[in-house]
């Protein structure tokens, strides 16, 4: 295949690809709460001690478990991604729009970078289907329970993971993220990036990616009030498409995408037809160099000539 043909597909998780909050699902109602009543307590503690949301959120649910006397090991929170609910065609989503990308000569990559917990989406049915999650996740100790944050993904942090996208990078590579790579030897260019997100705490990323040339596109719960918080981001003009996140064949989201991989496709052939016409003029260019050089040297040697 040719050089940067890779398309990255970039997706927050909650109320993006699932229908609500991970945690909503299993975990909260395991601590004995709703999350109608969890999440003012978690953001009230983060309030209170001056903690940002997602660091003391990620407290706060430790905090909660050893209270009601549960172990929050891995297999826990693995376990807790059994109920989640996805919007309609997420599952097949992949599969499906991979075929696509591969029918115009296309590599899709897909991406998550959530603000939500790893371990909870590494369990999830569709985990398989992604190359790298960049989420929030826990040091554990020797009794298998959280004793750290590992990993804190807030809003503004996510642009990091786009960049980290971009050049290839693990999610550890945090120094290279901001060493000097020229634009050629970045794996995913930002232009061949689509972002999916669902609201106000996805607009850096977002923002990164529309403003370097690639697609950003708010979803929403199809018939729910959260469509103006979109059509908000659109008119903002921090997205380009506000869509019901429906991923079914023949809906507006399938259509809009597989135009833009369609639209990604052509560019990508035009690039390589202007690269062959770009090294024609090299070479071209070359041979006139030379065929200048050798007239010279022709001259000054009949000079030299005419002088014996």
């Amino acid at each position: 295949m040719p050089k940067n043909n890779k398309v990255a597909f970039i997706y927050d998780f909650d109320e993006t690809l699932s229908t609500t909050y991970m945690q909503d699902y299993i975990l909260i109602p395991a601590l004995g709460e709703t999350p109608e009543t969890f999440w003012p307590k978690a953001n009230e503690w983060s309030r209170l001690h001056c903690a940002d949301q997602i660091t003391g959120t990620m407290y706060y649910i430790q905090y909660a478990a050893k209270e009601k006397g549960i172990k929050l090991t891995e297999k826990f929170l693995w376990d807790a991604a059994k109920s989640i609910t996805y919007f309609a065609g997420v599952e097949e989503w992949f599969d499906r729009i991979n075929e696509f990308g591969k029918s115009l000569g296309l590599s899709i990559e897909h991406y998550i970078i959530s603000s939500g917990m790893e371990e909870i989406i590494n369990g999830t049915t569709i985990r398989k289907h992604f190359k790298k999650v960049f989420g929030c996740s826990y040091v554990y100790g020797d009794d298998g329970t959280p004793i750290w944050p590992a990993r804190v993904v807030n809003y503004s942090g996510k642009t990091q993971y786009i960049a980290k996208i971009n050049k290839g990078l693990g999610k550890n590579e945090d120094k290279a993220v901001n060493e000097y790579m020229p634009d050629e030897l970045r794996p995913i260019p930002y232009k061949q990036m689509i972002y999916f997100g669902d609201g106000m705490t996805d607009i850096p990323c977002m923002k990164i990616v529309k403003l370097r040339g690639g697609t950003a596109i708010a979803v929403y719960r199809p018939k729910s009030k959260n469509k103006d918080n979109a059509v908000k981001l659109l008119a903002d003009n921090r997205v380009d498409f506000a869509l019901p996140a429906d991923y079914r064949e023949n809906t507006e989201l399938d259509h809009v995408i597989k135009t833009l991989l369609t639209r990604m496709a052509s560019e990508h052939d035009l690039d390589i037809l202007k690269l062959k016409e770009d090294n024609k003029k090299k070479q071209l260019t070359t041979r006139l160099k030379l065929k200048n050089r050798f007239a010279l040297l022709a001259r000054k040697f009949t000079k030299r000539k005419a002088k014996k």
